[in-house]
Formats: C-alpha cells, sequence, structure tokens
C-alpha cells in the first residue's frame, strides 16, 4: 500500500482515552476537533483548546467545561499530557513547536477520536460525498430503536443541537474523514461508503490513490464484519469487486437492479421524499422528511447498516428516519422573507453540488413560479484548480448563478486561480450541446462573480423577486450571506411599507421553516 505520506501512522494502535491525561486542542471551535472535546469532557477528562477567533461554539465548550483560550501560544500548552492536532494545522504552529520541544504526546483528531471508542461497536460511514448526512440518520435510527448510541458527526444533528454524544450503550458512530487518509484509524464493524470519487487531490494527488486509500479503509473492517456501500456510484462497486475479492462481507444498495438493497419507487414532494427498500424478499416503504435522491440513497445506506450490519427492527429503523429533521449546513431552510426562501448548504465538491443544486432545481420547477438563484463559494484552492469545470456544470441548471471568490481554507492562493474559473465555467457548460436546460422553460443561467463578500448580500437582495429560491452553498463563510440576505429583505419590506402607509414603526416577521 502506498499513500501519501502524514505526520501519523494512521494504522497505528492508540492508547485509551483513559491515558491521555490533560488533553489539549489546538483549534478547537472546529467541526471535527470540538465533537472529540466534547465527548472527552463527558468522560469526565480534562480538556483545553485555542482558537483564532470566537465563535459560539468556544462558548458552548467553555460552559461544557473546557479551558478555551483566543490566539495560539505557547504558552497554552503548558501543564498537559496530549496535544491534539488536525492535518490543517502547520508545524509552524507555536503550541505544536511547543508540545514536540517539551515531549508532549501529539495526536491527529481521528486518533484522539478513536481512544475514545474502546471496547464498542463501532460503525465508520466514508465516502466523497453525503457521510455527514448519512451518519446522522443512521444515528437518529438507532435512538429510535431504542440504543443510545455514540455519535461523531462533521454537522450538528438538527434536533440534538450538537454534533457528539458520549452514549450509554455500545455502538459508536462516526463520521470517517477521508480527505487526508484518517479514516484509516477506526477499525469498524461495519463500514458505510457512499462514494469513491476524486477529491481531496491536494492530498492523494490522483484518482488512483484515492481508490487506494479506500481499498485500505476496506481492510481495516474488522473480521466478521460488513461493507455497506452504493453500487450506483462507479468507484464504490469497484470497491465492493475489490472486497468480495477479499472475503470482506458485503450489503449494496442503490437503485441499481443487482443491488442487495433495492431502491425503487422514488417520489418527491416539496420537502419530503418517499422510496420503497426491498430487501431479502420484503419490502419496506421509506418516508423522509428532507429532500433530494441523494438523501432517499443516505437513509438507505443508514437503513442497511443498522439492520443488517446492528441487527435492528426493520420497522423501528424506518420510524427514525421518518423522524430525521436534518443536519445543520445540509440543505438547512433559514428563513423567508419577501416571498424568497434562503436555504444553506455545506456542499463544496461536484458531486455534493450537483446533488444541492438538483434538489433546488427541482423544488424549483414543481412550484413553478419562481427561480434557483444559487450563491457558491469555491473550497480551496487546488480544488476550485482541478475541478472548476465540474463545479460549473454542477450549477449550470440553475436561473442564477453568483459565485464568490475561493475560501483558502488550509491553503495559500495560487496564481490565476479564482471564483471566476468557476464563474466562466458555468457559462461554458450551459452552452454546451449536451448540458441540460437550466429549467423545464429552457432557459439558460445568468451568471456573476463578485469577489467582494460585503457585496454578495447585496447583489442577491438586487436580484431576487418573491417565489425565488436562494441556495447558499460551500464549505467556507458563505454560510453567513444568508443571514445578511434576509436582514436586507427585511430592511427593504419595512421601508417600502414604511413608505406607502408613512408608518415608520411598522416591522415584518421572518417566517423560519
Amino acid at each position: 500500500m502506498t499513500l501519501p505520506p502524514t505526520r501519523f501512522d494512521f494504522l497505528a494502535d492508540v492508547p485509551d482515552a483513559a491515558e491521555l491525561g490533560r488533553v489539549h486542542f489546538v483549534a478547537i471551535g472546529g467541526a471535527g476537533m470540538s465533537g472529540v472535546a466534547r465527548i472527552m469532557l463527558t468522560r469526565g477528562m480534562a480538556v483545553s483548546g485555542s482558537d483564532a477567533k470566537e465563535s459560539p461554539l468556544l462558548r458552548a465548550l467553555e460552559a461544557e467545561g473546557a479551558v478555551v483560550r483566543l490566539g495560539h501560544d505557547a504558552a497554552h500548552v503548558q501543564g498537559v499530557d496530549t496535544v491534539v492536532i488536525s492535518s490543517a494545522i502547520r508545524d509552524s504552529n507555536p503550541e505544536l513547536v511547543a508540545a514536540r520541544a517539551a515531549g508532549l504526546r501529539v495526536m491527529h483528531r481521528s486518533q484522539a477520536l478513536a481512544a475514545t471508542m474502546t471496547g464498542t461497536r463501532r460503525v465508520a460511514v466514508a465516502g466523497a460525498n453525503g457521510k455527514t448526512t448519512t451518519t446522522s440518520l443512521l444515528t437518529v435510527a438507532l435512538q429510535a430503536c431504542g440504543l443510545d448510541p455514540s455519535f461523531a458527526i462533521g454537522g450538528e444533528l438538527a434536533r440534538a443541537g450538537t454534533n457528539a454524544h458520549l452514549g450509554t450503550g455500545d455502538v459508536y458512530v462516526v463520521e470517517a474523514d477521508e480527505s487526508d487518509g484518517s479514516f484509516l484509524v477506526y477499525r469498524p464493524g461495519v463500514a458505510v461508503v457512499t462514494s469513491v470519487q476524486p477529491d481531496h487531490l491536494d492530498f492523494y494527488g490522483d484518482l488512483e490513490t484515492v481508490k487506494e486509500a479506500y481499498r485500505a479503509f476496506v481492510a481495516t473492517i474488522l473480521p466478521g464484519g460488513l461493507l455497506v456501500a452504493c453500487v450506483d456510484d462507479a468507484g464504490a462497486r469497484e470497491l465492493v469487486e475489490h472486497a468480495r475479492a477479499q472475503g470482506v462481507r458485503v450489503l449494496t444498495y442503490g437503485e441499481s437492479p443487482d443491488a442487495d438493497l433495492r431502491v425503487a419507487d422514488v417520489v418527491h414532494a416539496g420537502l419530503t421524499s418517499r422510496a420503497h427498500l426491498a430487501l431479502d424478499g420484503a419490502d419496506h416503504e421509506l418516508v423522509l422528511a428532507v429532500p433530494g435522491a441523494h438523501n432517499v440513497l443516505n437513509a438507505a445506506a443508514a437503513f442497511g447498516a443498522a439492520v443488517v450490519g446492528l441487527d435492528q427492527p426493520a420497522e423501528q429503523v424506518l420510524d427514525g428516519l421518518a423522524s430525521f429533521s436534518g443536519t445543520r449546513r445540509r440543505f438547512e431552510p433559514r428563513g423567508l422573507v419577501a416571498g424568497v426562501q434562503v436555504v444553506d448548504d455545506y456542499a463544496h465538491n461536484p458531486g455534493k453540488l450537483a446533488a444541492v443544486v438538483a434538489t433546488g432545481r427541482r423544488l424549483v420547477d414543481d412550484i413553478g413560479t419562481g427561480r434557483l438563484v444559487v450563491v457558491f463559494q469555491p473550497h480551496l484552492y487546488s480544488r476550485t484548480r482541478d475541478f472548476a469545470a465540474e463545479l460549473g456544470a454542477a450549477l449550470a441548471p440553475a436561473d442564477v448563478v453568483i459565485v464568490m471568490d475561493v475560501y483558502a481554507a488550509r491553503e495559500d492562493a495560487l496564481p490565476g486561480v479564482t471564483g471566476r474559473l468557476v464563474a466562466d465555467a458555468v457559462g461554458a457548460a450551459a452552452a454546451s450541446a449536451d448540458a441540460p436546460a437550466a429549467s423545464s422553460r429552457g432557459t439558460t443561467p445568468e451568471v456573476h462573480y463578485e469577489p467582494s463578500w460585503i457585496n454578495v448580500a447585496p447583489l442577491v437582495v438586487a436580484l431576487a423577486r418573491p417565489g425565488d429560491l436562494v441556495l447558499t452553498v460551500g464549505a467556507g463563510d458563505v454560510t453567513m450571506v444568508g443571514p445578511e440576505v434576509l436582514r436586507e429583505l427585511e430592511t427593504r419590506v419595512h421601508d417600502t411599507s414604511a413608505s406607502a402607509s408613512g408608518d415608520t414603526s411598522h416591522t415584518t416577521e421572518r417566517e423560519h421553516r
């Protein structure tokens, strides 16, 4: 096995959490880091952390018992035993430098999480697309079966209001991040793979190395364990063939005729979905309160993992799936003002983006009175460089596309790589002979490239009309655009009403759904 070098050996044994002593998290406010910190706090462990900027999440962790400091300083690791970092933390970080100089144990976030999983039945959900929602669906389904699973998710469960929980049961569900190879650490009894696609090429280099990483992930499944994989995805289907050749037990799911768990008769109505799941001669009706064909597949994966992988009763699993109310930043409604609905989503690679835009397209076309307006913020310079054409094609079915500049995250800028690459690709994709029309009305998208963050919300408000669906999409701070749009729409409604009535005390109500 030849995978890119990392600072950690993800195949090495990890100590039990009880051996870690006082634990300090560098950048504790991240989605993954905060989840591990929460679980350790619940265990009664001494936890501290630092982050570059203030956030409500930091204050929540502080309320839960963590010692939290703003900024990064070598002094923050004094008196601790273990330092936890993510792959985004650079070697030059003063806390990491000080930890190494002091000979402290330094662990990757995934290793720290694995340290809390001793003695549990582990389910690891991986894949280029859908793993956060699938992990969330599985967690809610298991809760409906009367279990109290531990979980660590890359997004916040809407109903639970948290991204992590230390349960009283012996089942542990974790979203397994493939971006840096760290998904090899968990050694699950049940592994779910939603898709194997070219992504994170800044780490892997090429698709073949991505595939090799997933084959290595399959090799970490415990003897007698189960791989649940989507055969509708070409990369996952190839992985299934490899797993079976290695003697791994496999359950496939999808709409493909040869799927072990067959998804059929998919029906969408507004923000709900229905389908039939056929398994071992039995037919089960799936009802979801979230939209999108991709979420039907995510639910099928959760059903297979719970019923076949963990021997839970099918009807209770279905009840749990029906009760699922969503995950933060996964097609999350943010508000409705002046007839304009705003929805936020974390999608940042071509597959995720295409699924979100397709869902929005269907909703708008079903209603038939408004337009689909997509505000997209590219994430990472390397991903923008490598997949600008695919991102543009994913955006092309919209009526109006606003492309922001690149959210750098952990990367330095690359010469010539800006959001304009994606904006230009939208037009090129829409003009191609085999591109789908922007809507059933046969239009092509109106495209804007807006590199200034502060100008995005005013541009959306200027373009939006009553009946429009506005999607803010991306893994960066585009999530803050939606509230700004709603506030500006409220101001516009207020000013218009006050001008018409002469009453400056008039207020409007934001409707949340």
